[in-house]
C-alpha cells in the first residue's frame, strides 16, 4: 500500500506564511511547498505580513529581510512585542555576519542566504516545526520501495539502495506524489532549483541512474509520460 503525506498536524494541514517582494522566489516557494503538502499564505510587504499574522495565524513563517513598507527586521521585532511565538525562517541576500545576527537578535529562528537549496530550506522548515511538536512523515514508501527522510535511507524490499543526494531527492519527490504526473520543468525548479542553467537533459540522466539502482527494468515504477514528464506508479 502506498503511503504518502501532506504534512498535517491535528486535522488541519501545516500554514506556512511566505513573506517577499520577488515574485519569482514567491511563485517558486509557494508551487514548491504546495507540492509538499502545505497550506501556503503570501504576502509582498511588511504591512500585509503582520496583517496575515495576525487574521490567518500560519504555523511558520519565511521572511525576506529586503521588504517595502516594514523590513522583515522590524516585521519580526513587531511580532515578538506582540508576544507571537510563531517561527521565522528569515531570507537574505547578505551573508555578513552582522546581517545573520541582526536577524536573530530581531527575533528569527533561523537564516537562510540567497540563493537557497529548495531541500536545505524544507530540512530547516522541519526542524522548526518540530520544536513546536509539528512532526512530518519521516517514512515515505509505495510498492516495496521504502525511504527513511531522516537516515536518508533507500530499499527495495530486503535490498538497500545506495543514491547520490540528488538521486535520493528525486525519488522523493516522486515518493510524495504517487501516481500523480509531475511535469519536467516542475520536477527541475523542485530538485534544481528555480535558477538552473544547466544540460537539458539532465533529468532524463538521473531518472535512467535511479531507475537502474532500482532495479525498475522493464519500466514498472517511474514511468515516462511522453511529452510531460513522469509519473510514480505501480
Amino acid at each position: 500500500m502506498a503511503q504518502h503525506g501532506a504534512q498535517q498536524h491535528g486535522n488541519d494541514r501545516v500554514t506556512i506564511l511566505i513573506v517577499d517582494d520577488e515574485v519569482q522566489i514567491v511563485e517558486f516557494l509557494r508551487m514548491g511547498l504546495t507540492y509538499e503538502g502545505y497550506h501556503v499564505l503570501t504576502a509582498t510587504d511588511g504591512a500585509a505580513a503582520l496583517q496575515q499574522v495576525t487574521t490567518e495565524r500560519p504555523d511558520l513563517i519565511i521572511l525576506d529581510v529586503m521588504l517595502p513598507q516594514v523590513n522583515g527586521l522590524d516585521v519580526a521585532r513587531q511580532m515578538r512585542q506582540a508576544r507571537s511565538d510563531t517561527p521565522i525562517l528569515m531570507l537574505t541576500a547578505r551573508d555578513a555576519v552582522d546581517d545573520r545576527v541582526s536577524g536573530l537578535d530581531s527575533g528569527a529562528d533561523d537564516y537562510l542566504t540567497k540563493p537557497f537549496a529548495f531541500k536545505e530550506l524544507l530540512a530547516r522548515l522541519r526542524a522548526l516545526l518540530r520544536r513546536r511538536g509539528i512532526n512530518t512523515d519521516r517514512y515515505l514508501a509505495f510498492a516495496d520501495v521504502q525511504l527513511d527522510r531522516e537516515t536518508r535511507q533507500v530499499t527495495r524490499g530486503p535490498r538497500a539502495i545506495d543514491l547520490t543526494p540528488r538521486e535520493f531527492d528525486l525519488l522523493e519527490l516522486f515518493l510524495l506524489h504517487p501516481n500523480q504526473v509531475l511535469p519536467r520543468d516542475t520536477i527541475l525548479m523542485r530538485i534544481w532549483g528555480y535558477d538552473y542553467e544547466g544540460e537539458s537533459n539532465v533529468l532524463e540522466v538521473f531518472v535512467r541512474h535511479l531507475r537502474e539502482k532500482l532495479g525498475d527494468d522493464p519500466v514498472q515504477l517511474i514511468q515516462t509520460v511522453r511529452g510531460i514528464g513522469y509519473v510514480l506508479r505501480a
